[in-house]
């Protein structure tokens, strides 16, 4: 059963045109040019219940209007969505308690509070049942493994910390839907994996829905198995990330170390030569003909080692945008 359900969702902004210098400054205040930019135009999906979906593009394509939208910050120009059967944007008090949204580069914590003060402010506003807000707090808190934490004023927090403070006071309430918008960035490896490991944990033991936009596309990859890649404000992808290597991909990177000087000559017979540093060698090989390549590079050569992998995800995304 889809619980979000987009419908030719479109967001235009004006803004006037100036023509320079002290003239144009005079003219403006009498008149000026009204031009129109699309932030999102025709834009449309389904997502269903328990679904935990990567929504993928460069910057300014389109993926914070669109949640803003969804999570009722903005105003559509035009289309209609629905969540969880409510309208975004009329701000229900019922919609507000059953949604989260959670900006990396936005602070919903008390900078100057310590973190737990945060937590009962949200208590209060979503209404939340003083032994089911206990309940809630302490798993979420033994989960993200902030309990040292909670009395620590926030900006003394680092970032990563802060972040698993943010996730803990949008989780308090329970809510159905979840947004995500870029949770890792700007995070060192550890918490970035930290983080993902939360989403993943509490995606699989709640059923929450979440939409999650990210740069790391290894956030993309541990999390997400459907996709939505958004370019110039519509969408030109919709499924499993699977199918979108598979459609943008058509070969694999072989990593080989000779034991012995291999000639470019040979090498190319065997694919594009992508890197070569003495007897280690890198080739980028068609995808069908892997399997009776590397059966003859083994007869006709010695090889130390090998490795057959898949193509980055950064590398097929960067791909599809080059190509729109």
């Amino acid at each position: 059963m889809a619980i979000i359900e987009v419908h030719k969702l479109s967001k235009s902004f004006d803004y006037f045109k100036k023509e320079p210098g002290l003239k144009g400054s005079i003219k403006s205040l009498f008149w000026r040019e009204t031009l129109h930019k699309y932030a999102i135009q025709d834009v449309s999906f389904q997502i269903e219940e328990g679904e935990l979906v990567g929504f993928l593009g460069p910057n300014g394509a389109g993926k914070t209007t669109t949640l803003k939208i969804l999570a009722g910050i903005l105003l559509p120009t035009s289309g209609s969505a629905k969540v969880l059967g409510f309208d975004p944007w009329k701000r229900e008090k019922r919609y507000q308690k059953q949604f989260s949204i959670v900006m990396g580069q936005k602070n919903q914590l008390w900078w100057d509070l310590p973190a737990s003060e945060s937590f009962a402010l949200n208590r209060d506003i979503y209404e939340i049942d003083p032994k089911i807000y206990i309940k809630n707090l302490n798993e979420l808190v033994e989960l993200m493994g902030l309990r040292e934490l909670l009395d620590i004023p926030v900006r003394k927090l680092s970032l990563g910390e802060r972040m698993k403070c943010e996730l803990v006071a949008a989780l308090l309430h329970q809510p159905g839907i979840l947004f995500l918008d870029e949770p890792t960035i700007g995070l060192d490896v550890v918490s970035q994996e930290k983080i993902r490991q939360f989403v993943e944990e509490y995606n699989r033991f709640q059923k929450t829905t979440i939409i999650l936009t990210s740069h790391y596309m290894r956030d993309i990859e541990r999390l997400c198995k459907r996709v939505l890649v958004i370019n110039d404000g519509g969408i030109i992808y919709d499924g499993a990330l699977e199918e979108l290597m598979n459609r943008y991909v058509d070969h694999k990177v072989l990593k080989i170390q000779f034991h012995k000087q291999v000639s470019e000559e040979n090498l190319r017979r065997f694919g594009e030569i992508v890197e070569r540093d003495g007897l280690r060698v890198v080739l980028k090989t068609k995808k069908k003909e892997i399997p009776h390549l590397v059966q003859r590079m083994l007869t006709e050569f010695e090889v130390d080692d090998l490795a057959i992998e898949e193509v980055q995800v950064e590398e097929v995304i960067r791909r599809i945008f080059n190509k729109t």
